[in-house]
């Protein structure tokens, strides 16, 4: 009875729980999330489509390390580890110390590295750390001189030549926009730091973009050093405008989704090019809808869905691409949206048809929600109070009926143009009737008989 009775003491695990509880730290507990950036992406992501998410190539970090697809990159990297140290005339140990001053920060980037039994002992994982940032600062470093650099690497070099430049880096390049294979740009600065002397945050940063994005945008001042290259590129889609133009009395209470863009067309409202490509840049005034330029090629679904991932995992990224994928999956429902969108200069089609456009929006914002209080959702509801008032829609229908093609306006003006004519003539032939029965003489008296 007394073990039915339920003793405490033989309850192991509530006796683990209790003390758990006890020595819980709200602080230690914040502490605990904090470092991470870089994470394995769950099933509940993946199932959209599972490869947008795995390197192809070259593993950069070690949650892809050792795998048998990518183990043919190993040599690469070797290689481009000695002209590095041949380079900046460095010892090897130099670097090596530099890096293990921050092995623990590095380790800390990684959500879970640990976990599955696959955990590198702290000397495995600290070469990698150095192979792989070694790879990646020769391989931008080539790329930025065009594969020219004469006397350093052979000019059939499989990577580091022109020929290796054109064919092997693009697949590099869509890699580094994997978020289980970042490397944190920590190590590319300490890295640089022992090759040329401390450079500042925003070199390493700029460096990074112009290598994914071959672009050299200008960060914000002051926005310091990248988490990893995702993280680099993700911020540069969000630079420039952010328009914070609402008032309540501007913005309708209307949780309705927005219209696709051919129903926004026809009900009147207008589309042009944002003058940044911007994805904070769209905005809506006096029935003009302006979005920034997109284009959509090879390289647009994986981004798209790599950079979506990382706003959901990492707390205080914010949803601002998310929620752009998800504007854009409103207004975009068939074939003729984008083709609507693309006559605007909205969307440059690099993959084919617009339904191949239209179907990857559709796709890749699966289960994806769009924040109540973004800048979007305030842009979607006054759209939709814009299209909640008669006059608009009264107009947009004139405008579409009559005035969409020259030949239907010409014939609005000719029917015009004969009613007109036809209401005077009827004016003049009263009046003329009217004159000539005055103008008559009074009929004459009968004469006597």
């Amino acid at each position: 009875m007394e073990a039915a009775g339920g003793d405490r003491s033989k309850r192991t695990w509530v006796v683990d729980v209790e003390k758990k509880l006890k020595e819980a730290d709200k602080t230690a507990e914040v502490s605990r999330w904090e470092p991470h950036c870089i994470y394995r992406v769950p099933p509940c992501m993946t199932n959209i489509k599972s490869k947008a998410y795995q390197p192809q190539v070259v593993s950069l970090g070690p949650f892809h390390h050792g795998h048998r697809d990518l183990r043919h990159m190993e040599e690469h990297k070797h290689r481009a580890l000695r002209q590095l140290l041949r380079r900046a005339d460095r010892p090897l140990d130099d670097f090596v110390a530099v890096v293990d001053e921050v092995t623990e920060e590095l380790e800390g980037a990684y959500m879970d590295l640990h976990s599955e039994g696959r955990s590198l002992g702290r000397e495995q994982f600290l070469a990698m750390m150095i192979f792989d940032g070694c790879f990646l600062l020769e391989l931008m470093r080539c790329t930025a001189a065009d594969g020219k650099l004469v006397g350093e690497y052979a000019n059939n070099d499989p990577i580091f030549s022109p020929h290796g430049i054109l064919n092997m880096v693009p697949y590099i390049r869509r890699d580094m926009l994997m978020l289980e294979n970042q490397l944190p740009l920590l190590l590319l600065q300490k890295l640089v730091e022992v090759e040329s002397g401390k450079p500042p945050n925003d070199f390493i940063n700029r460096m990074v973009l112009k290598f994914l994005a071959q672009s050299s945008s200008p960060f914000p001042p002051g926005i310091g050093l990248g988490l990893h290259p995702l993280d680099v590129f993700r911020r540069s889609m969000l630079t420039g405008k952010c328009h914070q133009i609402w008032s309540p009395q501007d913005i309708e209470e209307d949780n309705a989704i927005i219209r696709s863009a051919l129903k926004l067309y026809q009900a009147g409202i207008q589309f042009k090019p944002s003058k940044t490509l911007s994805l904070h840049d769209i905005q809506f005034r006096s029935g003009m809808l302006s979005m920034p330029t997109v284009s959509v090629d090879d390289s647009t679904e994986y981004m798209f869905l790599n950079v979506m991932a990382f706003e959901r995992l990492h707390v205080g990224a914010g949803n601002d691409v998310t929620d752009y994928v998800f504007f854009m999956n409103s207004i975009i429902d068939s074939a003729k949206d984008v083709e609507l969108l693309r006559s605007k200069g909205i969307i440059h089609n690099a993959i084919g048809s617009d339904q191949a456009v239209a179907k990857l929006f559709n796709t890749i914002s699966r289960d994806v929600m769009l924040d109540p209080n973004s800048e979007l959702d305030a842009v979607q509801r006054q759209v939709n109070g814009y299209l909640r008032k008669p006059w608009n829609i009264r107009r947009a229908s004139l405008i579409h009926t009559y005035f969409r093609s020259p030949w239907a306006f010409l014939s609005l003006a000719a029917a015009i143009l004969l009613l007109g004519m036809t209401v005077m003539q009827t004016i003049y032939t009263v009046l003329q009737f009217y004159r000539d029965d005055n103008s008559s003489p009074p009929p004459s008296a009968p004469s006597p008989i």
